[in-house]
């Protein structure tokens, strides 16, 4: 069976920014494979792109540059934030805001964000906003494990369910009757 619109992909893979040699960023194997519902818009449309078509046990290797992914980074995305803005009971966490910790956010919108800290001076903090690969081309390499029909549930759902003995959502019992 062909990878296409509404079924259920299972993928082993290496990721890499940066090329073919570049630096490793993330192994997935065939163990816990990553698995999704394809076509549904919820990935990089590259990476659909790049792996439409295959079947079980094919192999991939494809490079997504960095407009195609998360776009390049954003200097406007890189915000100094009063040091206040991190108080708990009127205390500052100095170990949350080590350099290079990704601190949970929400901005004025109340859109959830993740930022993180660049540099701690005495009264703020310069906070990146930027997607953590942003600016970086993204190389896969790896193999289709498997390709099924996705359940009547899981197109109603809009994503794969995965974890219960029933075919269901990820570990829960009842709620994915």
């Amino acid at each position: 069976m062909k990878i296409s619109k509404n079924k259920v992909v299972s993928l082993s893979y290496i990721l890499r920014v940066d090329g073919k040699e570049g630096t490793i960023i993330e192994t997935v194997d065939g163990v816990r494979p990553f698995i999704f519902l394809f076509g549904r818009g919820s990935l990089i449309p590259g990476f659909e792109r790049h792996v439409e078509n295959l079947k079980t046990g094919d192999r991939f290797a494809f490079i997504i540059p960095c407009e195609e992914a998360y776009g390049q980074a954003n200097e406007k995305a890189v915000a100094e934030v009063p040091i206040t803005a991190f108080a708990v009971d009127g205390e500052i966490d100095h170990e949350m805001l080590a350099e290079g910790n990704v601190i949970p956010m929400i901005d004025s919108d109340g859109s959830h964000l993740n930022g993180v800290v660049v540099e701690v001076k005495e009264q703020t903090v310069v906070i990146d906003f930027n997607h953590p690969l942003a600016g970086d081309d993204l190389y896969f390499s790896g193999m289709v494990e498997d390709v099924r029909e996705a359940t009547a549930e899981e197109l109603k759902r809009g994503y794969v369910m995965t974890g219960c003995s029933s075919g269901g959502c990820g570990g829960c019992s009842s709620s994915c009757q």
